[in-house]
């Protein structure tokens, strides 16, 4: 079990009084911090089904030991909720809530050098499923919400430690359902969730640029189905459902877009003063995109090769540009493909879209304070994202949510969410505690 783990754990804990200041040992608090990201880690909490069970039970007894009252929500058979509060100095303020996630996608072994869920740190990183999305910035949050209460700080305001269950799903069972069943226990007027990071590499420039993710594009995801004569493959027609299926996904992968770039996307050009760098981000976060994901057809298993199927399949990724109606985009879409035997259906929940957060509130100006303290040489710009995270339903209920992971990543290590090589740098994973911890004191 991981919890027998936890011992050797507490050893390397820091030692201060929980009242009253106090320095931290930084070093001996980074060294802890790995070990119990190693040991989260190692839970392999996969969605589906999303049991976090074992992980908020490890979440919880952290929490209790620093001296934290956390409350674990069961909000389905196997998925729970960890949430601890941090008393601030004005009871007036609304909180700020870090808020991070627990599962973590599935994980082919076979693909990975190292085993996914062995923890291993190698070469400077720490390699794993759910190291960088988001058991790493998980830890790096807790880890800072543990120190201000070891050192005795009240921060200005209260802060929240929510970890979830189900983002990799759509929150259903995570952030969805505490808003939905416990809005009162949070109600926060700050978010800090997962996204923006450190780096050189998204603008024509060589300077260092801390990217917060301020807004989400809009998933629209898509099932094509189309239909046509069966029959045998010596006879083909134009007509054949894998046909028609390939000449209706060209049709829509080969639209034309105007390139308005949103305002978010003006804003980080002018913060850093230089273009963005030529890359499939790059080119997403500009416009509404479309991703072929999945093909099926075919008869039996495996699929005969001389039978022409009465029906074919795909699915497509959409994200629409904030501001985008997604009803006026389907209809966008299927107009393109009216003269064939084509269905096109919504295969997820379109929420109605959230706005961006504003970036010219006192806390994106903490935000700013602090990276310049810990990182000089840096500008802070706001980042729309390509993807989406939880925070889409903070703001859908009035919260200024950002994403921000305090580390400078390099290219292969901040697309490596997901991939079999995921991984997070344990020098930057350390040194990104005392940058939340200190962001945390701020004033905002």
């Amino acid at each position: 079990m991981v919890f027998d783990k936890t011992l050797a754990i507490r050893q390397n804990r820091v030692n201060v009084p929980t009242t009253g200041s106090s320095p931290l040992d930084w070093n001996r608090l980074g060294k802890e911090a790995l070990e119990i990201l190693q040991a989260y880690v190692r839970i392999p909490s996969v969605n589906p089904p999303a049991d976090t069970t074992e992980t908020a039970d490890f979440l919880r007894r952290l929490l209790e030991e620093s001296g934290f009252s956390p409350r674990v929500y069961a909000s389905g058979p196997t998925q729970r909720n960890v949430l601890a509060r941090l008393p601030g100095r004005d009871p007036a303020r609304k909180p700020l809530l870090l808020l991070n996630h627990m599962d973590v996608v599935p994980a082919d072994a076979s693909r990975w050098k190292l085993p996914p869920f062995a923890a291993t740190v190698q070469g400077g990183f720490l390699w794993g499923r759910g190291t960088l999305d988001m058991k790493g910035l998980g830890i790096q949050q807790l880890m800072a919400f543990l120190a201000l209460q070891r050192a005795g700080i009240v921060p200005p305001r209260t802060i929240l430690f929510l970890a979830t269950a189900d983002e990799e799903s759509g929150g259903q069972y995570g952030i969805r359902w505490m808003i939905e069943n416990h809005w009162k226990d949070l109600g926060p007027e700050y978010v800090l969730d997962e996204s923006g990071f450190g780096t050189r590499d998204l603008f024509a420039s060589p300077r260092l640029v801390f990217v917060i993710q301020v807004g989400d594009k809009q998933p629209v995801w898509l099932r094509l189905r189309a239909t046509g004569r069966p029959g045998h493959g010596s006879i083909p027609t134009p007509d054949d459902a894998p046909a028609v299926l390939l000449r209706a996904i060209a049709r829509i992968l080969e639209r034309k877009e105007v390139d308005r770039p949103p305002e978010v996307v003006d804003a980080m050009v002018a913060r850093v003063g230089a273009p963005l760098a030529p890359h499939p981000f790059t080119d997403s976060i500009r416009r509404n995109s479309v991703a072929l994901t999945s093909l099926s057809a075919g008869v039996g298993t495996p699929p005969k090769i001389n039978v022409i199927p009465s029906l074919a399949e795909a699915t497509l990724d959409c994200r629409l540009l904030p501001g985008v109606d997604p009803q006026g985009f389907l209809s966008s879409i299927r107009s393109l493909v009216a003269d064939l035997p084509v269905s096109i259906e919504l295969a997820n929940e379109v929420a109605d879209p959230a706005p961006p957060s504003r970036w010219d509130t006192p806390f994106f100006a903490a935000i700013e304070r602090t990276v310049g303290r810990h990182y000089p040489e840096a500008v802070v710009s706001p980042l729309l994202s390509s993807g989406f995270t939880d925070s889409r339903y903070l703001r859908q209920k009035g919260a200024v949510a950002y994403g921000f992971m305090p580390m400078v990543l390099d290219p292969e290590t901040a697309w490596s969410a997901h991939s079999d090589s995921e991984r997070i740098p344990v020098a930057e994973f350390q040194r990104g505690i005392r940058v939340l911890f200190d962001l945390l004191q701020e004033e905002f």
